[in-house]
């Protein structure tokens, strides 16, 4: 299944007519049965074809009919003259310190003619600057003869040469500089016979297991890399893979904040296209094999001990996966299977295949040889190598991850009480490669994706133990539902909201939960960096399928609360508070220490009030540390709320924002229903939305103001969040009725929803729209849990459809702006034809009204 094929077909071609193309397909041969209880891979057939496995079904996934059968990738018809490429294979070498740089470039020419070729090869390095402008940095041209019907594996020697070249970085990091390296053979008497072409990132990975933590380090570039990431499943379960929904896939994950990405062995090796925008995004890749423990020797019942049974077809596969994805900056090790290792041959050969070219030994496996002068004979280059440069790790559970040692140490998969992740005895080992946790989607995927019976909400039972029990309906439990209670350690935490009365009610405090849960997961991890933990994939980032576990965002592409939690905890920067011990932390992943930082800590009630304010001046946080700064003490004090809101910002010496971080908490034993009344009380908020157009792809700006009165201006001398953009103060309609600079001349319209908002619409010269939208409340308080979405409307659409545009880019959504803050958020979108977009703005106390804002067709 993971074998490239290629066919010459040059003779079987009509030149005058049509052509077609017939596939006759066979189903696999062992498909596999599904016992009644079901089970991860079924009854593990599957495992005995070398052959993706999550189709027999998971905890998260339901059985696959017609699963593994057919075309699953794309058939293309290549030309090529007499002399054709393939598999060149890149490799950067760096010396001094990362200055001196080498690409080391091999590749295979076949000549398929009879008569001997006369070829001149040529390789290019060229940067795209501004405007598809391309400065060519490096060319090579080598002369070549091949004798007909044979291949020769070519490497282009001297290396090329680069001095500081920009290098490739990991998301958070730095730019992610890709360069186009181009290889052409041109054929006596016959032309340009061939061509490649690949973007290239120039980078060092290093991976070891580091002493400090007994977790496995990487480094990019000599630079350590706290690992924040996600395992991946598949794009779509049905393989339904196209380029557009990778880039939509991948940039949600960079829009996280994310640094890996774990390619799950039970699923498939993914096509270029994702590794390409994991290249574009800075996306380090895990690739794992197709190997897993719950169906090669592990599971139960205890089945293919010895692998699938062909040997030697899983080593052409995983032969030919590397040569196809060995060239991309983002790929960052091998690992041989999920919770599993292959079997003993299988094991032994990719090791040798895939072992370290001595440029890329680690210093705990040989010398590091980025600071020497030493040259390498041509028969050492390391383009020569199967690959040489990714580290290979037999599984999941070895040598630096979990307990390293093939124990079931990952995990655990359900809900947490959000402190505990921050506690000394929550996990034990340095690299956790799963732990998951709940994902419920909103309320409108669920209407969308499954009939009006899946819209009943889970019966809670109370147990004598006073824990709830979530009974979900039928379909919520086909559909892998995992509950927010884990009755004996965790109360239902759904519940602790207020017993929900409807789909929505439920889906919208899921996603309260959803946020507060992964938040903490990843600021629990973040607040031990380097001293406990080397990093953390989270199980799992997103479904193949309409599923209800462990996503951040659900099939359709509609964000989960989730994933803004995430976004917020896996800043570079970053301030939190630490659940265990209520101390502010700073938290700096970058390799530049921070100088004479601010942090602002202020407590809202629900009254609107702030009865708890301190700032803390002239900090200084190394690189890479997290640094206890103080401890909050509002919940220590004698008057404190049962509920409250806590408000983090941390400020350079120029007074711009690094962090904002929020919290809606209670005091120890109790719970956060005293919410439920609090979305009776109606806080005013403008918004001053700006519109732009480029091709089909809408930006929307958006300034959401909290415009209900500060009860603490007398402290508050720092800045709004906006300012970290520089960007202008808000419009106010009372004094301006315009917009920046625009003309006196150009109209205002206005128009009026209702007694709640007002619309102030006015077009400039420059083709943009520019909108004020105004919703009255009488409540002086935290605005909670705003969030954004896009609908599109269209001339035939019915009000029971879902018309949401899917996906939508959100700089930050599920957020909650203190009286008299203003956040930026940025939205982009590409709109349907024929239709008009509105964006629409709700949030917990917005008194069951929604801001709406027109947007216009520009």
């Amino acid at each position: 299944m993971f074998r490239r094929h290629t066919l010459d077909v040059t003779d079987m071609l009509h030149s005058n007519g049509d052509n077609f193309l017939a596939v006759l397909v066979y189903p696999p041969d062992h498909p596999g049965r599904i016992p009644t209880e079901g089970g991860q891979g079924g009854d593990h057939d599957i495992g005995k074809d070398v052959a993706t496995q999550y189709v027999e079904g998971w905890d998260w996934m339901t059985p696959i009919r017609d699963r593994n059968t057919g075309i699953w990738d794309q058939v293309s018809l290549t030309f090529s003259g007499p002399v054709k490429i393939s598999d060149p294979h890149l490799v950067s070498s760096f010396f001094d310190d990362l200055k001196r740089v080498y690409l080391h470039t091999t590749a295979e020419f076949t000549n398929v003619s009879p008569l001997a070729a006369e070829c001149t090869l040529r390789v290019q390095v060229a940067l795209e600057l501004e405007d598809g402008v391309c400065l060519i940095e490096q060319m090579e041209t080598k002369e070549l003869s091949i004798p007909g019907g044979n291949s020769i594996l070519y490497t282009f020697s001297p290396q090329l040469f680069f001095y500081r070249p920009s290098l490739w970085w990991p998301n958070g990091m730095g730019k992610q500089t890709l360069y186009k390296v181009d290889i052409t053979v041109d054929v006596r008497d016959y032309g340009e016979s061939d061509s490649w072409s690949h973007p290239f990132g120039f980078r060092k990975i290093e991976s070891y297991i580091d002493r400090a933590t007994g977790g496995r380090l990487f480094k990019v570039n000599g630079e350590p890399v706290f690992i924040r990431g996600g395992n991946w499943i598949v794009s779509d379960g049905l393989l339904r893979l196209s380029e557009k929904r990778y880039k939509a896939d991948i940039k949600f994950h960079a829009d996280m904040n994310f640094n890996m990405i774990r390619c799950w062995g039970g699923g498939i090796a993914e096509r270029p296209e994702f590794y390409h925008y994991c290249d574009l995004y800075g996306l380090l890749v895990w690739q794992e094999f197709w190997i897993t423990g719950d169906v090669d020797g592990r599971g139960i019942p205890v089945s293919n001990p010895n692998g699938p049974l062909d040997h030697e077809l899983f080593l052409i596969c995983a032969r030919d996966t590397v040569k196809l994805l060995r060239n991309h900056a983002s790929l960052a090790l091998w690992v041989g299977g999920n919770e599993q290792h292959p079997p003993d041959d299988i094991n032994a050969a990719l090791k040798n295949d895939l072992q370290l070219h001595p440029y890329f030994k680690s210093p705990d496996i040989g010398t590091n040889l980025m600071n020497s002068h030493t040259w390498p004979k041509a028969s050492e280059d390391p383009s020569r190598y199967l690959d040489g440069t990714h580290v290979y790790i037999q599984g999941s559970l070895w040598d630096g991850f979990a307990k390293g040692n093939g124990e079931f140490t990952d995990g655990p998969y359900e809900i947490q009480n959000p402190e505990d992740f921050f506690k000394d005895d929550f996990y034990q080992y340095g690299f956790n490669p799963e732990v998951g946790s709940v994902g419920m989607p909103l309320a409108t995927t669920i209407r969308a994706t499954m009939p009006p019976e899946a819209w009943q909400i889970p019966l809670f039972q109370k147990l004598p133990s006073g824990y709830i029990k979530e009974v979900p309906n039928p379909v919520w439990d086909y559909h892998k539902y995992i509950p927010y209670s884990k009755p004996g350690k965790v109360h239902d935490q759904i519940e602790m909201y207020g017993e929900p009365k409807s789909l929505d009610d439920f889906c919208e405090k899921a996603q309260l939960v959803n946020y507060v849960q992964y938040k903490a997961l990843l600021e629990g991890w973040t607040s031990r960096m380097w001293t406990k933990y080397t990093g953390v994939l989270i199980w799992k980032t997103q479904n193949p399928w309409t599923g209800l576990r462990g996503q951040f965002y659900d099939h359709l592409h509609e964000q989960t609360a989730g994933f803004y939690g995430v976004r917020s905890a896996a800043e570079p920067i970053h301030v939190q508070l630490n659940l265990a011990t209520y101390f502010i932390e700073i938290v700096n992943t970058t390799s530049s220490p921070l100088s004479n930082v601010t942090v602002e800590a202020s407590v809202w009630d629900l009254e609107g009030t702030c009865p708890y304010h301190k700032i803390s001046k002239n900090i200084s946080v190394p690189s890479k540390i997290t640094l206890p700064v103080f401890e909050m003490q509002y919940p220590k004090s004698h008057n404190a709320k049962p509920v409250y809101f806590l408000l983090l910002k941390l400020l350079d010496t120029s007074a711009k924002f690094l962090s904002r971080n929020f919290y809606w908490l209670h005091l120890p034993g109790g719970n956060y229903k005293l919410l439920e009344t609090y979305r009776s009380k109606k806080v005013p908020i403008r918004s001053t939305t700006e519109v732009s157009l480029v091709g089909n792809t809408y930006t929307v700006k958006i300034k959401v103001h909290n415009t209900s009165n500060k009860s603490v201006s007398e402290h508050h001398s720092l800045p709004n969040f906006e300012d970290r953009d520089n960007q202008d103060e808000p419009i106010s309609i009372e004094n301006n009725g315009g917009y920046g600079s625009m003309n006196a001349e150009e109209p205002a319209t206005e128009t009026t929803e209702g007694l709640l908002s007002r619309v102030s619409s006015l077009f400039s010269r420059k083709n943009k729209h520019i909108q004020v939208t105004e919703t009255k409340g009488d409540h002086a308080g935290v605005a909670l849990f705003l969030n954004f979405s896009v609908f599109g409307k269209s001339s035939n659409s019915k009000s029971e459809e879902d018309n949401r545009i899917l996906p939508a880019n959100y700089s930050d959504n599920y957020f909650s702006p203190a009286p008299g803050e203003v956040l930026p958020v940025d939205i982009k979108f590409e709109l349907p034809p024929n239709t008009v977009p509105q964006v629409v703005l709700k949030g917990w106390n917005t008194n069951g009204h929604h801001l709406s804002l027109q947007i216009p067709k520009l």
